[in-house]
């Protein structure tokens, strides 16, 4: 007599290790084309699951419903391929963490899949190569004609987001580009688990693009479109409002400082002998402050008056915070293109203010970075400063540099959209921001 409950389960190992062998020569053909991606492929393991809608992954292992694989791989196997290809790059790129920060997880869902996508498209091998359709070389031209030099997830989220799509619009997009299931993505991790996710993938990107940039036989020009993610996506990203403050200075203040006034002895004295405290509270304190200071804006063409009033209003922000600034500030904010264009010299919190209510950006030529340096350099020389702190200089990064290094430390801050790869000198801090973490910080400032 046949037993249906066995019969049901040998079914399904027969399902699953017919699925794991799919997977397995998907991993293989990848491997034998892009050799560059051999740690990458073998980070995720196997495992069925029927409650999945298709494909996906948790960045640890490879979620599959055995039929609908099987269905997919009848299709052509050079679907198995991308779609394996596509969840690797979700986990290189950091796309399910980043989902989980997101406002909008439909529109974040779509974004992180027009990225994958298109460095698919892009790297012509024959194992995942489907030639795009009319709707998707449209969409790739409009992001790009938005401003996306490189099509990361983050920088076509911001874009969608502002485009604000109809919704029927929306529906035929998210058709159009996907390929796996992100409910995984939505999941509640166990401790540590996203720090693991994080560092082993991390590890796996930076791998990656040293592998594709010493000149292996797979790091050709045709892996172009992936080198670009991964360099956006290695790029060191940081808080700019920390930033900022490691450019203040210390000095003494006259006020109580607290944290070196022990209120035991002061209380033990004032009951032994009615009025005599051990110990009487210091009357200065080291306040970190800001204090001369200059911010330069490239208001060239490739610089956009919106980016330009973000990140001042961010700089605003923190130099408005109440233990960020002296009763007396010196703070030279400099338009320049390939010249001064203008230099406004903020010596309080109320000039500030007026100066971001009035902004208006000036100039609209090349530009030069050396005019703004050496226009510094005689300010000092005139006695303009008592201590200059830094110079901070807001940019796209075309530009002349100057040779020498100045004697006041010096940060070139540029936004990702807008950012071309140039390195600056060795004696200049690269700053990289993306604009939507300058929009957030800058509400975040002025709130």
């Amino acid at each position: 007599m046949i037993d249906p409950v066995r019969d049901r389960q040998l079914s399904e190992l027969n399902l699953v290790e017919v699925c794991t062998e799919i997977l397995n020569r998907a991993r293989n053909e990848l491997y034998l084309n892009m050799r560059f991606l051999d740690l990458s492929l073998s980070s995720l393991s196997f495992e069925a699951d029927w409650s999945i809608d298709g494909l996906g992954t948790d960045g640890f292992r490879i979620c599959y419903q055995p039929d609908l694989l099987i269905q997919m791989y009848k299709k052509g196997r050079v679907l198995v391929n991308r779609a394996f290809l596509h969840m690797v790059f979700h986990c290189l790129f950091g796309h399910i963490d980043g989902g989980k920060r997101a406002e909008n997880h439909e529109l974040w869902d779509l974004s992180c899949d027009i990225a994958m996508e298109s460095v698919i498209d892009g790297l012509y091998q024959k194992c995942v190569y489907i030639h795009p359709s009319a709707s998707r070389r449209e969409m790739y031209l409009r992001l790009r004609s938005e401003g996306l030099k490189v099509l990361t997830a983050e920088g076509i989220y911001d874009t969608l987001k502002k485009m604000e799509l109809p919704e029927q619009q929306f529906e035929r997009l998210a058709a159009e580009f996907k390929v796996d299931s992100h409910e995984l993505w939505r999941k509640e991790d166990s401790p540590g688990m996203a720090s693991r996710r994080q560092n082993q993938w991390r590890d796996n990107r930076e791998k990656l693009q040293t592998a594709l940039e010493t000149g292996t036989r797979d790091g050709s020009q045709d892996n172009e479109s992936l080198m670009e993610q991964v360099r956006a996506e290695n790029r060191e990203r940081y808080d700019y409002k920390a930033f900022l403050r490691k450019f203040s200075v210390l000095k003494e203040e006259l006020q109580v400082d607290a944290d070196s006034f022990d209120y035991g002895f002061y209380m033990y004295g004032m009951s032994l002998y009615g009025n005599m405290p051990l110990l009487e509270p210091l009357e200065t304190k080291e306040i970190r402050r800001i204090e001369d200071f200059v911010i330069a804006v490239d208001t060239s063409m490739s610089c956009s008056g919106d980016l330009v009033r973000r990140f001042l209003e961010e700089t605003y922000g923190v130099l408005a915070e109440s233990e960020s600034y002296f009763r007396k500030i010196n703070v030279h904010i400099i338009q320049c293109d390939e010249k001064i264009q203008s230099d406004t010299v903020i010596a309080s919190q109320e000039d500030l203010r007026q100066y971001m209510e009035n902004f208006t950006v000036s100039g609209f030529g090349g530009t030069d970075f050396r005019p703004v340096f050496e226009y510094v350099r005689n300010l000092a020389a005139q006695g303009r400063f008592s201590r200059l702190r830094g110079l901070i200089y807001f940019t796209d990064g075309k530009g002349i540099y100057p040779v020498e290094s100045p004697p006041y430390d010096t940060a070139f801050v540029f936004v990702d959209e807008a950012y071309s790869d140039i390195s600056v000198p060795a004696w200049a801090i690269k700053l990289i921001l993306r604009p939507g973490e300058l929009e957030e910080e800058a509400a975040g400032g002025n709130g």
